[in-house]
Order: structure tokens, then sequence, then C-alpha cells
């Protein structure tokens, strides 16, 4: 497995990227792994490793660089107050920039594949990447939202609207008692995905809460984690090659 650090430069700064891939029969798919609230972090890290193992140019960057250089965030009170400023720096229209400038330092990299993308998001990251099927059309193959938050929103950029351009499936696993995405929000997603014609699959988690997939947290559900593993890899063998 080939680990590497790198800084991707955006419109908005110097974005720092860990990117994983196997060292064996590349070119592989590029897949933007997109962090969520808490950060990236030891568990997302090993998570990004696991999902390159299957074959896969995963790129996780750290999204917060609008408002300083990396940095892991602990659970204290002021680091709490520091992460809940910086979500608001990433919406679903500045993602657009940072994942142009990551498909552009891939595309120079024999090890990445040139065919479709794939993308990943969790909790804030969710409807990002809903965001990038929708603006980059057939150039993204298949993204999952896993425990996303925020995907309707009362913004011209939500990721319930304008789904008509979505080609990419599309999977999203839903957490049942989530304030950031309540039952009121997944109906009107499903409502304005079916309508659009998008070829999703949903899964309405009701054993585990918002947070179930990386493992170290006090949220997560070994079951619905593995669940949503299953999901991916499913997801993305149909559709990445």
């Amino acid at each position: 497995m080939i680990e590497s650090e790198i800084e991707v430069t955006t419109p908005d700064g110097e974005m720092k990227t860990f990117v994983y891939h196997p060292e064996h029969d590349g070119p592989h798919p590029v897949v933007l792994y997109l962090m969520d609230a808490p950060s990236i972090r030891p568990a997302l890290k090993d998570m990004a490793s696991r999902l390159a193992t299957a074959g896969y140019y995963v790129m996780m960057p750290y999204l917060f660089y609008r408002g300083g250089p990396f940095r892991e965030f602990g659970m204290s009170d002021d680091d709490m107050h520091d992460r809940q400023e910086l979500m608001g720096t990433i919406t679903p229209t500045n993602i657009l920039d940072d994942a142009a400038a990551l498909i552009s330092i891939a595309t120079g990299d024999p090890a990445a594949a040139d065919g479709p993308i794939g993308a990943v998001g969790f909790c804030m990251s969710g409807g990002m990447v809903v965001s990038l099927a929708r603006a980059w059309g057939d150039r993204v193959g298949a993204v999952a939202s896993i425990h996303g938050a925020w995907l309707v929103r009362d913004t011209p950029d939500s990721p319930h609207l304008n789904l008509d351009t979505v080609t990419a499936e599309v999977y999203l696993g839903w957490a049942d008692n989530d304030v950031t995405a309540p039952v009121e929000d997944l109906e009107v997603w499903e409502s304005a995905a079916k309508a659009a014609g998008v070829n999703y699959t949903l899964d309405f988690v009701t054993e585990a809460l918002h947070g179930y997939a990386p493992p170290g947290g006090e949220r997560y559900n070994r079951t619905a984690s593995e669940h949503h593993w299953e999901r991916v890899h499913s997801l993305f063998r149909r559709n990445l090659g």
C-alpha cells in the first residue's frame, strides 16, 4: 500500500490531502473520501486505507483548510467550538473547486485511472458528494452518503435541488433520529430524487445513530458500519470497474 501526504492548491489556499492506493495492478479508479465533522484522524485514515486495498486510488482532503492549517481535533469544548465554526467554511458550491483540484492532481498520477470517479461522504460531507454528482454528470460514476447531514438546505445549492443532471448511482445510509437529517428531509430528498429519475438506494438505519460508521467514536455501531462497507464496495464494483 502506498500512502502519501500532498498539498493541493485550490482557489482558496493549500489543502493537505492524504492519498492511498495499492502498489500493484494499477491504474486504479479515483475515489474522493470526504471527512466528517470530527475531521481527519487515525480512524478515518484507516478507513481510507481499507477502501484503497480493494483497488482504488483514494484521496482524503482536509476540508477545513480555509480556516487554517491541518490539525487533529480532540473533544474539549474549545475544539468542539472551533470545529463548529470551521464546518461553515464548506458548502455544496465550494466543494466543487476542491474536487476539481484533487482530480487535476490525480490526472497527472499514472497510478490513478482516468475513468469515472467515486466519492464517499460522511456527516457534513454526505450532501457534498451528491453535489459532485450533480455538477459533473457522467464524470462521476457513483457516490455514497453515509449518515449524511443537511442534504436538504435552505440555499440554492442544496443537495436536493436540480438532481436531473445526476447520472451517477447514489447510495444513502440515512440514520434515524438524526437532528441533522430528520425524516422530513428524507421525504423531501426522496421526492426530488424520484422526480429527477436518480438511480439511488437508501437504507434507513434504525439500529444505529448518526456517526455509526467510523470506529472509535461513542456512536460507532459495528453492524451498521460493516453494512455500509458492503454497500460501498458493491456500489463501486458496479460503477467504477
